[in-house]
């Protein structure tokens, strides 16, 4: 009797078991289909990039001289740059400039060939060369120059013009600042074109600021044996910024 018993209960037990695999079956399947109904609906979005321009005033020169002397000797020639060089130093101290610093210093042995295709060379002298770069009020380059050339300087490798820091970075905010409308003035026309409406700004990327420089002025050799103030003439300089807005509509 006791037999029977359990033959009758062990299948109930498989039934209660496959039961409960149905419904956790069920559970997770319910589960599946919820997640793909509840995906969002794909957003519609206009990409549009504004591009903002600054121009200001540049204030500031940034000048390259320095000193270039020909000899016999390796010690003649060093002698006579570092003459002139303190001469120029001095001149230059004397002046409202910033940022003074050597750029470079050079000193190598010049050779030549006596007979046209000949594969021997003679050494004839030394070459010496000493450099500077500083910064300074612009209305002050054209002067300065000329005292410079006097005190020894032979050569001007190059003068550029840029506008302060502060006048830069706020020419920065500006930039963007019109670039930001600018990108909205393009999506509002697209949109009011094609009679969507706009929702909202799902994304904003700023590119970097770029500064464009003035041409760098250049001066002639005929400035260096004129007894005038060289002639120095500042230009404009531009900061462009872009801004990239993604609109939902």
């Amino acid at each position: 009797m006791i037999q029977n018993i359990n033959r009758a209960i062990v299948p109930g037990k498989i039934y209660q078991r496959l039961g409960l695999v149905l419904c956790m079956t069920s559970f997770f399947s319910l589960i599946s289909v919820s997640t793909v109904m509840a995906e969002p609906k794909f957003e519609k979005t206009l990409t549009v990039t504004g591009n903002g321009i600054e121009t200001i005033a540049t204030t500031i020169a940034e000048v390259q001289l320095g000193v270039e002397v020909q000899g016999k000797t390796a010690a003649e020639v060093q002698q006579e740059v570092a003459k002139r060089t303190s001469a120029v130093l001095e001149v230059l101290k004397a002046k409202e400039i910033t940022k003074l610093q050597t750029t470079g210093v050079s000193l190598y042995p010049i050779y030549e060939q006596p007979q046209p295709n000949s594969n021997q060379t003679v050494l004839t002298g030394y070459n010496g060369t000493n450099t500077v770069s500083f910064r300074m009020p612009i209305e002050q380059v054209g002067n300065l120059l000329d005292q410079a050339v006097e005190a020894g300087a032979t050569r001007v490798d190059g003068v550029s013009f840029t506008a302060t820091p502060e006048a830069i970075f706020t020419a920065k905010k500006a930039a963007l600042r019109k670039a930001s409308i600018n990108a909205q003035d393009q999506a509002d026309a697209v949109l009011e074109s094609l009679n969507l409406q706009g929702k909202e700004i799902v994304t904003i990327e700023v590119d970097q600021a770029r500064i464009d420089q003035p041409q760098p002025y250049g001066r002639n050799d005929q400035l260096a044996e004129s007894k005038m103030s060289s002639p120095v003439i500042a230009g404009d300089q531009t900061v462009e910024a872009a801004v990239t807005l993604q609109i939902s509509y």
